[in-house]
């Protein structure tokens, strides 16, 4: 692992780029589950239509994920994503030496930037793993951001390790946008908010096992100062009557239930692409274990393979707009075998070994 000042990657740059206008192309770039949202959700949200007329009321979802998570209504607070979580901590929080452990989503660090904050990179190596040694991080900072799965690795770091980096004087936020993707949300650290030392912020969104990123809706779960502080960065009523239908409609027991479900099904058809892709010698492997539904892979000539690809019908996920990694990396989502299948055939016509 190594510390240094921040580089040149683009930060802005997301996996929906890959796909825009690219009509008839097979989506590997972009995380969200296919065949979402469920019908069910769907006229949840539709049904939310005819109360347009009024202003959005947060509290019934607010109390929903409350119950949902057994935490008090005055540590949640609803927002337009978890992107927009990221823009509230970085204009609400002072702090000195805010601290982004890459590789991961790259929003939190943008964030920072753009609010004035002079962001440290932890770096975590590719020779390890990607496995995050709590003692790399510096002991003076004041903020770090972590993701657990991480984006784009899909390392799920044990909750102690993650607790490690709690401390009296110091924010830790966890982005766990993938963590309902883990059977269990394993390594979760939603239980132990109450018992860490400092302030421990939890990001979730409800965008990928949904399907509703166009909706824009996640939450943030934390001490009550601080999501009151959060909170008066927000404009009024900043999560619309729909996005607030599917965050009630998300937290109940069927919809826990799916998505218990769901992630059973993401690890067996990444248990299967995994087995597929270890058919080729020439592509390298993030992690020997990973966790969430996306894969972080290299090859000898990865930009020029995704180009390959992507006249093949694939769009997968660059990974050199990651901080620490490069153009050998790809990413690529976790989908049905067939699709995998596919996706191999055309691996092996394009000259990949």
């Amino acid at each position: 692992m190594s510390t240094h000042a921040p580089t040149e990657p683009d930060l802005r740059h997301h996996g929906d780029v890959e796909v825009r206008d690219a009509a008839g192309l097979t989506d590997l770039a972009v995380n969200v589950r296919t065949g979402t949202p469920p019908s069910w959700l769907k006229a949840r949200i539709a049904a939310s239509l005819d109360s347009l007329a009024a202003y959005p009321d947060g509290r019934p979802a607010r109390r929903a994920v409350a119950r949902h998570h057994g935490v008090p209504e005055e540590c949640v607070l609803l927002t337009a994503g978890a992107a927009e979580a990221f823009v509230l901590l970085a204009r609400a929080l002072r702090v000195r030496h805010p601290v982004v452990v890459h590789p991961q989503f790259t929003e939190p660090e943008a964030a920072l930037r753009d609010a004035g904050h002079p962001v440290t990179r932890v770096l975590l190596e590719a020779a390890d793993g990607f496995r995050l040694r709590p003692g790399a991080v510096p002991e003076e900072a004041d903020l770090v951001v972590v993701g657990n799965p991480t984006n784009p690795t899909s390392v799920l770091h044990p909750a102690g390790a993650l607790g490690a980096l709690a401390r009296p004087g110091r924010t830790l936020v966890v982005d766990e946008a993938f963590i309902d993707a883990v059977p269990g949300e394993r390594e979760s650290l939603v239980p132990h908010l109450a018992e860490l030392p400092g302030s421990v912020v939890v990001l979730r969104s409800l965008t990928k096992t949904w399907g509703l990123a166009g909706l824009r809706i996640g939450y943030v779960l934390a001490g009550a100062p601080v999501i009151a502080a959060l909170a008066e960065q927000q404009p009024l009523w900043p999560v619309g009557t729909p996005a607030l239908a599917a965050a009630e409609a998300c937290c109940s027991a069927r919809a826990r239930t799916e998505a218990e479900a769901a992630a059973r099904v993401f690890a067996e058809d990444r248990a299967h692409l995994l087995a597929r892709l270890r058919e080729f010698g020439e592509i390298g492997h993030a992690t020997a274990a990973p966790e969430g539904p996306f894969l972080l892979v290299h090859h000898p000539e990865g930009a020029e393979l995704r180009e390959r690809l992507r006249r093949s019908g694939y769009a997968l996920r660059r990974g050199d707009t990651f901080p620490g990694l490069g153009p050998r990396w790809l990413r690529l989502a976790v989908r049905d075998r067939a699709t995998t299948d596919g996706l191999v055939r055309a691996l092996g016509a394009a000259g990949v070994r």
